[in-house]
């Protein structure tokens, strides 16, 4: 069975820092590309950053220059680090893993408030 935690969200002021992170199991880590999401009360998912297996990063234009997604095969964990946090960046986050295979996985998210 697949499982993905989050942990990490919380409440920071503007111009604060938190670090999200997603540690999958029941997969191959490796394997999978692994993508944050976030969603807003009312507002549609958005895809924020990206890391394939390979290492390549994605992020939305909002974002780039703030935030930094990166993953560590060996303790089989994807983070998310947010800088220079806006309020327009609250929402929950979730993490999802993806294969070329059909895999297609969610976390539950974690919330992440920015506000003074």
């Amino acid at each position: 069975q697949v499982q993905l935690v989050e942990s990490g969200g919380g409440l920071v002021q503007p111009g604060g820092s938190l670090r999200l992170s997603c540690a999958p199991s029941g997969v191959i880590f490796s394997l999978y590309d692994m993508d944050w999401y976030r969603q807003a009360p009312g507002k549609q998912r958005e895809l924020v950053a990206s890391i394939t297996r390979g290492g390549t990063t994605n992020y939305v234009d909002s974002v780039k220059g703030r935030f930094t997604i990166s993953r560590d095969n060996t303790k089989n964990t994807v983070y998310l680090q947010m800088n220079s946090l806006k309020p327009e960046d609250t929402g929950r986050y979730y993490c999802n893993a993806n294969n070329m295979l059909g895999g297609n996985y969610w976390g539950q998210g974690t919330q992440v408030t920015v506000s003074s």
